[in-house]
């Protein structure tokens, strides 16, 4: 297929059948959410990211977008900068997002805001899963393979509700990512455990908070789909045997770097069909 690249197809099917041997009993997958379980862009405009929505939808206080905007003119350029220290850059990444979840709080996020905003994405396409998502991941449940799902940054219980909308929120799925915490009258009050994931902490150690740790430890070999090279970090730390690699690639630019990274590369916002192809072949 045109849209799919395999940089080193030898290697490919040496994972592929070291995984087979040792059963599907042995893997689990590790995804990103937003555009890679999802397209990069609906209706030829590059899709928002769900908190994305939540911003420019005017869903919260008349100021809040203005704020928000603010503090992304501040710190995306440390998150982008090449002269700042890893650490450096990954406290203030956890500064800008403790101050976006207290704007948040100001602004008056509560659960109805959250479900309202999910509903208007479906039923305006706005953010749209790649054909074949369902199929996969109704594959995975079927095969009583785990699918941790880790967001930077973003709103871990936007993702269950858009799935839950979607009838895919099924029990072999763990979320990873942001998890608000609500009082009696449904407005947001914090952070779960105030632990606060961003694109510099996002990695599988974080799996050490779900009760499917345990389990997850005994799979060592990882599917991982991502967007972009960052999404490598989510098996940062960990102990895994063999990792299928697969990218979502938008830009092209970056091509001979990825193929270095990533074991299937598909371009072009192509569907879930080679990752389907993938799953079949393994199981």
């Amino acid at each position: 297929m045109d849209n799919v690249i395999i940089p080193n197809p030898e290697l490919l099917k040496k994972k592929i059948a070291k995984i087979k041997e040792q059963g599907k009993e042995s893997m689990h997958v590790l995804s990103d959410f937003d555009r890679t379980l999802t397209h990069s862009s609906v209706n030829g405009a590059r899709t928002p990211s769900l908190i994305s929505h939540l911003r420019n939808g005017n869903y919260l206080t008349e100021d809040y977008a203005e704020k928000a905007k603010a503090l992304f003119n501040r710190y995306h350029p440390i998150e982008m900068s090449t002269t700042f220290g890893q650490e450096e850059k990954a406290e203030k990444m956890k500064e800008w997002w403790s101050l976006h979840y207290k704007l948040l709080a100001d602004s008056g996020l509560n659960q109805e805001t959250i479900k309202r905003a999910i509903k208007d994405i479906i039923n305006g396409e706005n953010i749209k899963l790649r054909e074949g998502v369902d199929k996969f991941i109704n594959n995975l449940n079927k095969n009583d393979i785990p699918l941790v799902i880790i967001s930077s940054a973003g709103i871990g219980n936007m993702i269950q509700d858009f799935l839950k909308e979607k009838n895919l929120l099924l029990s072999n799925i763990h979320i990873i990512g942001n998890m608000l915490e609500f009082n009696k009258e449904g407005k947001f009050t914090g952070i779960k455990d105030n632990r606060i994931i961003h694109v510099l902490n996002k990695r599988e150690a974080e799996l050490k908070g779900l009760s499917i740790y345990s389990e997850l430890e005994k799979r060592k070999n990882i599917i991982l789909l991502g967007d972009s090279i960052d999404d490598l970090q989510m098996i940062e730390n960990s102990e895994y045997e063999n990792l299928i690699s697969i990218i979502f690639l938008e830009s092209l630019e970056s091509l001979e770097l990825v193929k270095q990274k990533f074991d299937i590369i598909i371009t072009n916002d192509s569907d879930f069909s080679e990752v389907n192809k993938l799953l079949e072949e393994i199981i």
